[in-house]
């Protein structure tokens, strides 16, 4: 209850610097795994986001099944993450291919006009179709992909199967590295909504096959 709450109709993810059991941060995660999951579909959240060197958080989609293997082979899809020390830029990823260390990903970086992610809230949505990922920054579209493979079966897996959401803040990590003195603690993610619509006239792609 120290890192997770609702306060004013807002989830609040509160990172920490604290001792427990042996670590010197505390923050946390939540997943919808076991409760909904999701194959296709426009997945949207309102989020003001943390800062700070160190400051890593996401939300971000993993395969409730893993049926083409382990990660990356069933694999990952970061609708938004952030590196607290850039605040003004934020990325979209897709990560499949093999297992790891045989995991391929793609990444796409989008940067404010002005201002920084964590002085207000911002719209992050992704629509995932079966053969098309698109990823918007407040109604715009940044990122647009395609072509992926996984060593578990045929395209367009891994992205045809069932994926559950995830938000959390990382602290630390080979990606952001460590927090510093110039790290500012509690840091907070705050979540006005999260939505996600399904589409009703059905989803398709064209796909050659040879004879």
């Amino acid at each position: 209850t120290n890192n997770v709450r609702v306060e004013n109709g807002k989830l609040i993810i509160q990172a920490l610097q604290e001792t427990y059991g042996g670590r010197s941060y505390t923050s946390g995660r939540l997943k919808t795994q076991g409760i909904r999951a999701w194959t296709f579909g426009k997945m949207v959240a309102r989020i003001r986001l943390p800062y700070g060197q160190g400051i890593w958080p996401a939300f971000w989609m993993l395969p409730s099944d893993g049926v083409y293997g382990t990660w990356a082979a069933s694999g990952e899809i970061d609708i938004v993450e952030y590196l607290g020390h850039q605040p003004n830029r934020v990325f979209g990823s897709l990560h499949y291919g093999g297992a790891y260390p045989n995991n391929q990903y793609t990444s796409t970086a989008v940067t404010l006009a002005s201002g920084n992610f964590n002085e207000a809230f911002h719209d992050f949505a992704l629509e995932w179709e079966p053969c098309a990922m698109r990823w918007y920054v407040d109604g715009t579209l940044y990122a647009t992909k395609t072509n992926w493979s996984s060593t578990g079966g045929p395209y367009p897996a891994p992205f045809d199967q069932r994926f559950h959401i995830l938000l959390n803040v990382a602290v630390g990590g080979n990606l952001p590295g460590s927090p510093d003195g110039t790290t500012v603690f509690p840091q907070q993610l705050q979540v006005d909504y999260v939505r996600v619509y399904q589409r009703v006239d059905g989803n398709g792609c064209t796909l050659t096959f040879d004879n």
